[in-house]
């Protein structure tokens, strides 16, 4: 299952939350199963999201529209700094 793994500061993080939640790349149609959003203890601005598919062809499509949102929004204060990287499970164990 491979994951698209998405790390940024927000200066603000309700406000980001806000436009995340606007869902403007429509997630669902676009292939995405589950996501999975963390935030950072020593930094409550800083994003983590894992963004889970079923292929990896539709994760780096994915990819491809998030870099393309970013360049449209960026000087709008919500995002900065981004990385966004393709990444698949390899081990997993509970305890």
């Amino acid at each position: 299952m491979p994951i698209l793994r998405i790390e940024h500061p927000v200066p603000d993080f309700d406000a980001w939350k806000q436009a995340f939640d606007s869902d403007p790349l429509d997630r669902k149609r676009s292939g995405v199963r589950r996501y999975r959003i963390l935030r950072s203890l020593d930094d409550p601005n800083y994003a983590i999201v894992d963004l889970e598919f079923d292929d990896a062809d539709a994760a780096e499509s994915m990819r491809v529209a998030l870099q393309q949102m970013w360049t449209r929004v960026q000087g709008e204060g919500l995002i900065g700094d981004q990385v966004a990287r393709l990444v698949e499970p390899v081990d997993f164990k509970e305890y």
